[in-house]
């Protein structure tokens, strides 16, 4: 570890004590149940709810552990099958200057509309929440993917096509190995915000379908007022939105090369 990471490291460990202790120390200002809890509760909290993480005691009543995989598992549904759709799509306009400029006003137009506002048509038409949930998915992964293979796939030097075209290879070839190799670093780099989305959306859909998952299940204790298990939800929530991040990240990384 070189010097400067590790003086990163350490000013990173001295500001996340003095956060733990502040709100400790806030939260022993407050008579119990009366304000919100503190590391020391939260973290008894977490160490029973990660004793046994897989229980199921019932619709209602199921361990951290199986909220979190059926959440993962409406992600990577979503996600998945939106990130096909957007880097075919992508591709299909990065390849077609006069195509996009004409799809363009439609994509601005769908791009800023947020993902839950699509939930009441899905469950009207689809009848199923779950379902619904992983639409919503696929909504909030769709466009920064396609953006960025749009993008990505229209700043390929022509050079590459030209010599693909002189070669006579066929488009599937062309595709497998100059479009995509080629435009990688900024189709990872819409994946990586799309996943970041897509495990926003989850959340906030799951309090509204209900059933299992992590966004139902925070809504939950929330009507039980158990603000420990919530707060650990949240924490949960974002180390695993912190791993999705970094996975990708690494893969940009390996990605990414200079002329």
């Amino acid at each position: 570890m070189t010097r400067d990471r590790l003086q990163v490291v350490c000013l990173s460990l001295l500001i996340g004590l003095a956060f733990v202790l502040a709100w400790q120390g806030f939260a022993g200002t407050k008579p119990a149940g009366k304000g919100i809890p503190g590391p020391v509760a939260v973290g008894a909290t977490a160490w029973q709810m990660l004793a046994n993480p897989f229980y199921s005691n019932g619709p209602n009543d199921k361990g951290i552990g199986l909220q979190l995989a059926a959440s993962l598992g409406r992600l990577a549904l979503g996600y998945l099958a939106a990130s096909a759709v957007a880097v075919m799509l992508g591709v299909t306009l990065g390849l077609s200057p006069l195509l996009y400029r004409a799809v363009n006003p439609y994509i601005q137009v769908l791009k800023p509309v947020s993902p839950l506002a699509w939930m009441p048509l899905f469950l009207y038409t689809i009848k199923d929440s779950g379902q619904s949930a992983i639409l919503v998915i696929f909504m909030s992964s769709l466009w920064p993917t396609l953006a960025n293979t749009a993008f990505g796939v229209a700043s390929i030097k022509r050079d590459y096509l030209n010599v693909a075209s002189i070669l006579q290879l066929s488009w599937l070839r062309r595709l497998v190995t100059v479009i995509l190799p080629a435009a990688a670093p900024a189709i990872v780099a819409g994946l990586r915000i799309s996943v970041g989305s897509a495990w926003v959306a989850i959340v906030a859909a799951e309090m509204l379908i209900g059933g299992t998952g992590i966004g139902y299940f925070v809504w939950n204790e929330w009507n039980n007022l158990a603000l420990t298990s919530v707060i650990f939800a949240i924490l949960a929530i974002g180390l695993i939105g912190v791993l999705l991040d970094a996975g990708l990240a690494r893969l940009s990384r390996r990605l990414a090369y200079t002329e």
